[in-house]
């Protein structure tokens, strides 16, 4: 995706991802031969009997199917909401999760778990928890109008996500050690290992509605990189610009966060690297961080399932492979891009 040779790059790229799914369908603890999977995509697609045991086709599709789409969907949301915080702030150290969303979902995912709600009761939770978070933030800097407004609703963020993280803190102390504990840390390090079929019916539109605004204003989203005044005068409104980008960002990390649970650094590195690669102008930014994105969480996931008799935890992966890459980044260009 250099750009020198965009096709070229956006081939190598779309090569990656067809390669990365293929690996994630076959590797696992129980293998699936590309030849098989090929049989049983050309079967569903209407051609003549896979002849596969029943037995890989329920790993097929039933098992790895789910997980693998919830991999790309979240990968490429993630990394999209990130590109899109970064864009706002002009700031590229800047991630999703910086208005609070992370913590806000968090909290309500662990409230859920206390209460020994279900599993759908505690991923509906932590979406409105992380909607709540925002709106939250929003209106403490609604409410100061002597400061910078972004450098008050980054303020603001913070502050409220340290008080969620307090929340989170305690109930994790007040939890069964037993069971509730293990439950909350779990996915407060995120996974896709629980995703089914009917948790992504419910999530993809929600992800695809926060996308949808950031894709319709990807010219437009240029103009936040300017002062307010600068972006004013060349016919943005600024305030409502925002607005709508930071509602869109949040849908998009809140549904993914109750989806798969927090999995952090995605949204800060990726977006990084897409840049880098692409440049900053947004309308090619964002699709090379939702194809970066898909690829990248969906190799962490295959990790994730493989390299250790456990599954590990996805945040864990995340941090081990993105902090250290983030900061050989920073070593050799000297500043963020």
């Amino acid at each position: 995706m250099s750009q020198r040779h965009p096709l070229t790059g956006w081939a190598v790229a779309l090569a990656a991802l067809l390669a990365t799914l293929v690996a994630a369908f076959a590797i696992g603890k129980f293998p699936v031969a590309p030849g098989e999977l090929l049989r049983g995509v050309v079967a569903r697609l209407g051609g003549p009997p896979s002849g596969l045991p029943v037995a890989v086709e329920t790993v097929i599709w039933q098992i790895r199917l789910p997980r693998i789409a919830a991999g790309l969907l979240v990968g490429a949301a993630l990394s999209a909401a990130g590109a899109a915080y970064q864009g706002m702030f002009r700031n590229p150290l800047v991630s999703p999760d910086i208005l609070g969303v992370s913590s806000g979902a968090g909290l309500g995912a662990a409230f859920g778990i206390f209460l020994g709600l279900p599993l759908s009761a505690v991923q509906g939770l932590a979406f409105a928890g992380g909607l709540l978070a925002v709106g939250a933030v929003y209106l403490i800097a609604g409410l100061v109008r002597r400061h910078d407004p972004v450098l008050v609703l980054v303020l603001a963020g913070v502050a409220v996500g340290a008080l969620l993280g307090a929340g989170i803190s305690l109930l994790k102390l007040l939890a069964d050690p037993y069971t509730q504990l293990a439950s909350m840390t779990f996915w407060l390090l995120g996974g896709l290992n629980a995703v089914t079929a009917g948790d992504l019916l419910l999530t993809a539109p929600l992800i695809i509605a926060g996308l949808l605004p950031m894709a319709l204003l990807r010219w437009r989203i240029n103009l936040l990189g300017f002062s307010d005044e600068e972006a004013s005068a060349l016919g943005a409104n600024v305030t409502r610009l925002r607005l709508i980008l930071v509602a869109a960002a949040t849908l998009t990390t809140a549904a993914a966060v109750s989806l798969t649970g927090i999995i952090g650094w995605i949204g800060l590195v990726i977006p990084h690297i897409a840049r880098l690669l692409v440049g900053p102008d947004f309308s090619r930014l964002l699709p090379a961080s939702l194809l970066l994105g898909a690829i990248f969480l969906l190799l962490t996931d295959t990790l994730a399932r493989t390299v250790a008799p456990i599954e590990l935890p996805l945040g864990v992966l995340t941090a081990l492979v993105g902090a250290p890459f983030f900061l050989f980044l920073l070593a050799r260009g000297g500043r963020p891009a």
